[in-house]
């Protein structure tokens, strides 16, 4: 079987995932800081019902939710059916240009009356983007494994206002969804969340998840970032290719033993040095470089929290599958910028909140 080429890496992205595209009409205010915002309580799918009744049988000209509700065959629009209408509004499915009537959107359109083959897929994509926390769950895991149902109802719960007792219902919404949108792939007996980014940003701009990180995320200019990965090429050209430009991103200095610490004495006592004093730091894991799990556990002992990267899932550790993961793909040709970003994000997240990169939380999760 022939082995892809590595395509080489882009230096920015214009993600798809910022800034969220704007409903062209709303009928509430958005919620105030602090309050929690419920998730669509249908899938993605089942939420285009009513949308495709009013193109089907009321040519998509607006109407009232009542008229909505004869069309599919309900005597009102009160109950379960006022919550789809909620659900088709938070997909950007269903708008609203008066109080008292619906009609379906640009994005309904695109998927239920496509004029290209890439309409549907865009149209779904541009939906997942738009639904409260579904969105935010989504950028959070992109290019990440969905964790095990432990951890990832403990994230939504801490991260997301989810409760418990929704969990169930949330994780079913997302999957089904996600999975219409083409954004699920399974590796073994994991669930990977595909990053679909595809285009560049203009030099500067960041995502809006990056933004959001960094109005809660304080950094100094002094704190740094220690990079632990292989020396020998490619992997040893993604320091400057990658990492570098990440931590920079982020906020941090970026240091690595054999660029910047390596000075008289033993390499191990500058390696640990930089280690200890790093705030947050960042392994390579692809090729499973025994310095590398060395230098892992050194930070390990120390608890400091780790972004953790590799290009196949094999290489990383089955102990260490509990932390969070970027995993990237050398075969997409926007995948040096995606991982940029990626990382960038990941390291003011785990500064935010050290205990989802710490490997001692993990295990102690298990028990």
């Amino acid at each position: 079987m022939a082995t892809k080429k590595p395509v080489p890496a882009t230096s920015a992205i214009k993600s798809k995932l910022a800034p969220r595209t704007k409903r062209k009409a709303a009928s509430s205010a958005p919620p105030r800081r602090g309050e929690r915002v419920a998730f669509p309580k249908h899938s993605l799918p089942r939420a285009l019902r009513i949308a495709s009744a009013i193109l089907e049988q009321n040519a998509g000209k607006p109407c009232t939710r009542d008229e909505a509700a004869k069309i599919l065959g309900l005597r009102s629009a009160a109950g379960a059916f006022g919550v789809e209408i909620a659900s088709g509004v938070k997909y950007g499915l269903l708008e609203q240009p008066q109080p008292s009537q619906i009609q379906p959107s640009a994005i309904a359109r695109k998927i239920l009356r496509p004029q290209s083959s890439s309409d549907p897929l865009e149209g779904y994509r541009e939906a997942i983007l738009l639904a409260p926390v579904v969105s935010d769950v989504y950028q959070h895991y992109r290019g990440e494994n969905i964790p095990d149902d432990q951890f990832f109802q403990n994230a939504l719960a801490e991260k997301y206002k989810v409760p418990a007792e929704s969990f169930a219902e949330f994780k079913q919404v997302f999957i089904e969804s996600l999975e219409a949108a083409q954004l699920l792939s399974p590796h073994g007996d994991k669930t990977r969340v595909i990053d679909f980014s595809s285009t560049t940003l203009p030099a500067g701009a960041t995502t809006e998840r990056m933004k959001k990180l960094e109005r809660t995320v304080s950094v100094s200019s002094s704190d740094s970032c220690f990079v632990m990965q292989p020396f020998a090429a490619p992997l040893g050209g993604y320091y400057d290719l990658i990492y570098r430009p990440a931590i920079e991103k982020a906020g941090l200095r970026p240091v690595r033993a054999d660029a910047d610490i390596f000075a008289t004495g033993k390499i191990m006592d500058q390696v640990w040095s930089g280690i200890n004093a790093a705030r947050v730091l960042v392994a390579e894991l692809t090729t499973r470089n025994p310095n590398v799990y060395y230098e892992l556990g050194l930070a390990h002992a120390l608890k400091k929290p780790v972004v953790l990267v590799s290009a196949k899932e094999e290489d990383v550790p089955f102990d260490l599958q509990h932390i969070r993961v970027i995993y990237y793909d050398t075969a997409d040709p926007f995948w040096g910028a995606k991982l940029i970003e990626k990382v960038a994000e990941n390291i003011l997240s785990a500064v935010k909140n050290p205990e989802e990169a710490i490997f001692r939380n993990s295990i102690a999760a298990l028990g």
